[in-house]
């Protein structure tokens, strides 16, 4: 009896993606910490809304510009007798907002003009391309400005120009990874089949550039609570008793000599939030860039 077999079939190759399987990853310890410290402060914003050890508002004038422990107050008091514990706490409140206006109006605005500029013939891209770098040639200290002129200083304010400044990266990173989609195999099938380029960008490009917008918004978000702090230094960002880590840097530098805490508690507080974000983004980027995944 003559037995047959069956040649071996070769497995279909993988198509090329830039956003891999979470799951067949190692473990990343960027991604870790950067995650952990981002929790907290997530975490720390959230109990803000329910809890603080004292209000915000309430000045303590038995104790002003107290050390650590002194009243009851577990990190000490401001120049104003407020607490400073609150007032970090509720500050993270500001770090997350600031955070989501800003990446979010670059990312809604960048990330289509990205598509649109890796998918279009090459003379198109190349002009959308050179306005995005005029657009990111305009400062955005000089926008944060305008529109504080404009709309008055304000937290919304600051950081839609903020946010307006950023597109520019977003638009650099997504036209990047829409080329190499664009590129693919399955895109030329897809092209060949008569699919537009809506349903294209839509169904191929968007799900497949999702982990590069992912780390650009983590990113963003870092640059964005530095520039909400510079901001609420200059005094263009919220009222003096908005809570904020930028506005408890500024109130503390004229008694730095005397009572560092008062700069060194939301100095350490933004240094921690910038980190954390910053490692969350390189993590997230070892995890979905593919030509990372063999790590």
């Amino acid at each position: 009896m003559t037995a047959f077999m069956t040649p071996p079939t070769t497995p279909p190759m993988p198509e090329p993606a830039l956003l891999t399987n979470p799951r067949t990853q190692r473990r990343n310890p960027l991604l870790l910490v950067g995650g952990t410290i981002v929790a907290l402060i997530v975490a720390t914003a959230l109990v803000s809304f329910f809890w603080t050890p004292f209000p915000t508002i309430l000045t303590d004038t038995d104790h002003l510009a107290s050390p650590p422990g002194a009243g009851g107050h577990l990190l000490g008091t401001d120049l104003y007798g407020r607490d400073i514990l609150s007032w970090l706490m509720v500050g993270a409140q500001t770090t997350l907002y600031v955070g989501i206006v800003a990446v979010g109006i670059a990312a809604v605005i960048g990330t289509p003009l990205g598509i649109l500029a890796g998918m279009v013939r090459p003379a198109w891209s190349e002009f959308l391309m050179r306005v995005t770098d005029i657009w990111l040639a305009f400062p955005a200290l000089l926008m944060a400005l305008i529109f504080a002129t404009v709309f008055g200083a304000s937290i919304t304010s600051a950081m839609t120009a903020i946010g307006i400044a950023s597109v520019p990266s977003f638009v650099r990173v997504v036209r990047s990874g829409t080329i190499v989609v664009m590129n693919a195999d399955y895109v030329l099938a897809a092209r060949v089949a008569g699919r537009r380029g809506p349903a294209i960008a839509m169904r191929h490009v968007l799900p497949n550039i999702a982990g590069l917008v992912i780390v650009q918004c983590s990113v963003s978000y870092a640059v964005a609570i530095l520039a909400e702090a510079a901001l609420s230094y200059l005094g263009l960002a919220g009222g003096p008793t908005t809570p904020s880590w930028g506005l408890m840097l500024f109130q503390g530098q004229a008694v730095i000599s005397g009572h560092p805490l008062l700069v060194i508690w939301p100095g350490v507080a933004i240094g921690l939030a910038v980190l954390g974000f910053n490692l969350f983004g390189d993590g997230l980027r070892d995890r979905y860039d593919p030509r990372l995944s063999g790590r």
